[in-house]
């Protein structure tokens, strides 16, 4: 379809306010977190499920593209128009719908922020647990479609063991509901669509397990000269029988980074740091608190602190929340990964690791879920300097295979996206990849939704 002819057909679903397709304004919208881009035909914000199925209809008609967008916070290029196309973006569909504390769930928009669901349901002494570094930021739609994680998912699990069921606009622009409040019999269909980032359909509503608030909660700040002391009290801590609500690793480079931005009380000299937290009943989290503190002393930590108060609390995970954003002190780029490893392999993971940055000449900042082996390497690079941005990549691509072959994986909670898809037949056999594909047909019939993510472009190409 020609563009101009494009452009009135959406203007005519959402208004013409809510339709983008200068050159210059569509620019905002060819990249998210990651290094990848891909510039779009037109942008449409639909306010409605009615307007998002007449989108989704008019595209399926002419073989348009669509990409569902969120917040564009994104990290492996999952809201990318790599093809161009209809940017569908959910920055109008921010409505908390319901609130219902006695079931402990609500209904939402794609477009609600992430923090702003959990301080909602505040006022009922609830909380939406999974909660990505980006929480400020990033959209529970986003979440859904990349199944994301974050610090206090290792007691209680990821996005896709919080929600419940989801109103979809399938590619043909029919509007279906998988899964609801209550529990259902027959195929997790809600499962697949947790994760399956916009290649299946397009989320409209979703609704959320809430989580009680605990009775009490402790944050302790377990300090180390060295990173192997550190990934050695973290598998310590785990065979003991203990899960903590969280439990987070930070090296010198990331202290470095973030200390001076942050004032979080990371001590300058530590090689790393551990951020842990326990909650639950008061005696059980007194209980494992000194248990944790017992272990990281044996494991040779020089010290182990505890927050005093709130504030305390808050400045330490200040520290980690912002981490990311404080590395951006010390490079003009970094590129940022998402592999798993098992916390039994992550001494020996992140020493190939740092023969890798020190191979290519890269320095690397440590940032991660270590309590269930989510490594996020930071590699710091320059996109200004010649072939940089290729070197960086394939360094990126070596540490991936590394904790593949410790028996990891190549994301924990970014998604595959356009960054990681040549790696997926290090995880998955050919007839895997068949049947994920034909999985996708069956959804979308060939039609291009989310084209060209999770699958190599040869196994896309098949479709």
């Amino acid at each position: 379809m020609e563009k101009q002819r494009l452009v009135r057909e959406l203007v005519a679903i959402v208004g013409s306010k809510w339709v983008i397709s200068n050159p210059e304004d569509l620019l905002v919208f060819e990249y998210d977190g990651s290094v990848s881009r891909g510039l779009p035909d037109v942008v449409a914000l639909p306010s409605t499920v009615d307007e998002v199925s007449k989108i989704m209809r008019l595209a399926h008609q002419e073989g348009i593209p669509v990409v569902p967008r969120g917040s564009g916070t994104g990290l492996s290029g999952g809201s990318v128009p790599e093809s161009g196309g209809i940017v569908l973006a959910f920055t109008r569909m921010n409505h908390i719908l319901e609130i219902d504390p006695v079931n402990r769930l609500a209904v939402v928009e794609p477009g609600v922020v992430n923090i702003d669901l959990t301080s909602a349901t505040s006022k009922y002494s609830l909380h939406y647990v999974p909660d990505p570094s980006s929480q400020r930021a990033c959209t529970i739609g986003g979440n859904v479609a990349e199944n994301a994680g974050g610090p206090h998912c290792l007691a209680y699990g990821v996005t896709t063991n919080h929600v419940l069921g989801t109103e979809v606009v399938l590619a043909n622009g029919d509007v279906v509901w998988l899964g609801g409040k209550t529990c259902k019999p027959g195929y997790d269909l809600t499962g697949i669509i947790v994760g399956s980032e916009g290649t299946l359909g397009v989320v409209t509503k979703i609704i959320v397990r809430l989580m009680p608030d605990p009775e009490s909660i402790e944050t302790l700040l377990a300090i180390f000269k060295e990173m192997d002391k550190a990934a050695s009290a973290v598998s310590a801590i785990i065979a003991r029988g203990i899960i903590p609500a969280a439990l987070e690793m930070m090296d010198r480079l990331t202290i470095q980074a973030v200390e001076p931005a942050i004032h979080a009380g990371y001590p300058a000299e530590a090689g790393a740091v551990l951020l842990i937290e326990v909650e639950g009943l008061k005696e059980e989290v007194a209980e494992q608190a000194n248990d944790i503190e017992g272990i990281c002393s044996a494991e040779g930590a020089m010290e182990v602190r505890r927050a005093k108060n709130a504030l305390e609390k808050e400045r330490l995970w200040a520290g980690r929340k912002n981490a990311i954003g404080a590395i951006g002190r010390l490079s003009p780029n970094y590129y940022l990964l998402d592999g798993v490893v098992p916390r039994t392999k992550l001494v020996e993971v992140m020493r190939k690791m740092a023969d890798t940055g020190q191979r290519f000449g890269f320095q690397i900042c440590n940032v991660f879920h270590a309590g269930d082996g989510n490594i996020h390497p930071n590699i710091l690079f320059n996109t200004q300097v010649h072939g940089e941005t290729q070197r960086v990549l394939q360094a990126g691509a070596e540490i991936l295979k590394a904790c593949v072959d410790a028996g990891g994986t190549i994301t924990g909670e970014h998604g595959v996206g356009l960054e990681k898809r040549e790696y997926m037949p290090w995880i998955f056999s050919d007839e895997d990849l068949e049947a994920m594909v034909r999985l996708r047909v069956a959804f979308t019939h060939g039609a291009p939704l989310n084209p060209g993510k999770i699958f190599p472009p040869r196994k896309a190409r098949n479709e």
